[in-house]
């Protein structure tokens, strides 16, 4: 993809970080269906451990909105690399607040559920008390600090979880994968989340975008997650359903039988009350969304896989 979508000289509405990840790519599409004017930089366009490069790339394109989906997203290795991570979840999202400080744009900044213990019986408030238990998830809760403490008045935190979508590796296309290659697949089903398309989530950060410029959506801390909740066990029976194969072929099992460096939430179920608040609204039900998304994904699978 090209690093910059815009001419360098005209000005842009938005610009986002991360564009070409999952997400990046899937808000950048949001943009262009909406008409919104935007520049996007990839990794290798803006290098967020450069403080200098993104105070150039601000003052270049003044954005009036910074959507940042850029992130260390390798949750296992952050155990072992955990400064390396925070350079970029931390240092990097603290680097882009100071510079829309500057510049006066408003900053959406893609975090995690992570940021939470994970042992709730209830979804958690935006205003939960964090506890991260792993390098990622503390890596990140640094970078939500840094914005809501720069950027009290222009900084958002969109907080989501149990992402796919077409343009990376995650869950859904694994799954679909598996399907083909396993007669029986062990699926944990002692944690609880809300698996959410991330191509609702670009819908969700335009709207809030939008909303932020208007007025109509304080700064702070949202949830991005779509509606309802099941387990890992639960989504993969859904997948299999889609695939129209047996879901019974998809066996529970727990989190012990999957011993990995990085602890994973037992629980990581969202509120959506500022979302309400703001005129905004929730996500749709998880299921809704993968109905939609799943022949879209299923061609992307199609097309690495060919027969």
């Amino acid at each position: 993809m090209n690093s910059i979508q815009e001419k360098a000289s005209a000005p842009a509405g938005w610009l986002v970080t991360g564009a070409g990840g999952m997400l990046g790519q899937d808000v950048l599409a949001a943009l262009a269906a909406a008409g919104e004017p935007s520049v996007a930089l990839d990794r290798t366009a803006l290098d967020l451990t450069d403080a200098d490069a993104v105070e150039r790339a601000l003052e270049r394109h003044r954005p009036a909105v910074v959507v940042n989906c850029a992130a260390w997203t390798a949750v296992d290795d952050a155990e072992t690399r955990e400064d390396e991570a925070l350079r970029i979840n931390g240092d990097g999202p603290a680097r882009l607040a100071a510079a829309c400080a500057r510049t006066g744009a408003v900053l959406l900044h893609v975090s995690t559920d992570y940021v939470f213990a994970g042992d709730a019986t209830a979804p958690y408030a935006e205003d939960a008390l964090t506890a991260p238990r792993s390098a990622y998830g503390r890596t990140k809760l640094a970078g939500e600090q840094a914005v809501l403490r720069t950027l009290p008045e222009r900084g958002y935190v969109v907080r989501t979880a149990w992402l796919y979508g077409t343009g990376g590796p995650n869950f859904v296309r694994t799954m679909i994968r598996l399907a083909g290659e396993r007669e029986t697949l062990d699926v944990v089903d002692d944690q609880r989340g809300q698996p959410t398309w991330s191509a609702d989530l670009a819908g969700l950060l335009l709207d809030l975008g939008r909303a932020a410029l208007a007025g109509t959506a304080p700064a702070g801390a949202y949830h991005g997650t779509s509606s309802g909740e099941t387990t890992w066990h639960g989504f993969t029976r859904e997948i299999f359903r889609l695939l129209g194969t047996d879901p019974d072929r998809v066996r529970p099992t727990t989190s012990a039988a999957f011993t990995r460096p990085a602890p994973r939430p037992a629980y990581s179920v969202l509120g959506h009350e500022r979302l309400r608040v703001a005129g905004i609204g929730p996500l749709r039900d998880w299921r809704e969304a993968l109905t939609e998304a799943f022949p879209e994904l299923l061609r992307a699978h199609e097309k690495e896989n060919p027969a």
